[in-house]
């Protein structure tokens, strides 16, 4: 059986969708700045992207700069890793004799502040910052490829989280972390509101989407995986503190100004495609996030 290539494999969504790949014996490969051995490997170079692909039965395209400050203070970073990696896997791809099917992952990044919520799949793109933007030319040169042949489909993902090894400043894994230590909580924001999908909901979409694909089904239109559920910054933090059970303040500072402030997502084409729904509610997800800190922290593992 040909392996299936995870670009990304070692950040937080890669390497959950790898470990629940390997779990049905599906053979894998990763491609990541810091994997080891052969799953140790650069997007951006074109020939570490041709070594992985060659091959494959599919891709799923997950190495990016994916945070949105990161990007604001490098652009330049980030459209070589954005763009330029995903040109890379693209090309790669419709060179083979057999051409892989790709996942790319995007982001609700791409629909800026939209006017009407929860966005469907067919709101209007219009992003507010650099990630976005990087995001939004992805997602054409995805169109263009699948208008050449290539089996190719976008996912837009939301505001994932369920990992102590998530980027330390990341909103849940920040709220969730201080609770834990009773400081402060920082919220950017009290009304600020997103659709927090718990990566376990999120690897469990993934799988069906390379289920879907490995079958030969046809690639779906781009494609939500968000739980339709709007939680404030304001929800989010108490939530924490209350779990927590800690003497913890929550204080509000002013929003940065290249963020969305706002974003629910309609779940329905991932149900109707995938027989996807999320599962995890944000009050559950941050409760088991709680008892992961809390563990690392009664062991010393957190620093």
């Amino acid at each position: 059986m040909k392996p299936i290539l995870v670009t990304g494999g070692e950040g937080l969504v890669g390497a959950a969708l790898l470990r629940a790949l390997r779990d049905r014996r599906l053979p894998t490969m990763g491609l990541d700045l810091v994997g080891a051995g052969r799953d140790r490997g650069d997007v951006r170079e074109l020939e570490h992207v041709r070594r992985a692909i060659e091959g494959c039965a599919g891709v799923v395209h997950l190495a990016a700069v994916s945070r949105v400050i990161t990007a604001e203070r490098d652009p330049e970073s980030c459209h070589l890793t954005n763009i330029g990696g995903l040109r890379n896997v693209l090309e790669e791809a419709e060179r083979q004799p057999e051409p892989p099917w790709v996942v790319f992952a995007s982001s609700r990044e791409v629909y800026g502040q939209a006017l009407d919520l929860p966005a469907t799949e067919d709101t209007p793109l219009a992003p507010v910052n650099v990630y976005g933007r990087s995001k939004v030319e992805g997602e054409r040169m995805v169109a263009a490829a699948r208008a050449r042949g290539l089996r190719a489909v976008v996912v837009r993902l939301s505001s994932v989280y369920g990992s102590t090894r998530d980027h330390a400043d990341r909103v849940v894994p920040a709220f969730v972390r201080a609770a834990v230590c009773g400081g402060q909580i920082r919220v950017d924001g009290f009304d600020h509101s997103f659709d927090f999908t718990h990566i376990d909901d999120t690897t469990t979409a993934l799988v069906g989407l390379v289920d879907l694909l490995q079958r030969g089904g046809t690639p779906p239109p781009p494609i939500h995986v968000v739980t339709g559920e709007p939680t404030t910054l304001r929800d989010l933090a108490t939530m924490a503190v209350e779990v927590a059970g800690t003497a913890a303040t929550i204080f509000e500072a002013p929003p940065r100004s290249f963020d969305v402030s706002r974003f629910v997502g309609d779940p329905t084409r991932a149900r109707e495609t995938l027989g996807w729904v999320a599962r995890i509610r944000a009050r559950d997800g941050v409760a088991r996030l709680v008892a992961d800190f809390s563990r690392e922290a009664a062991t010393g593992a957190t620093s």
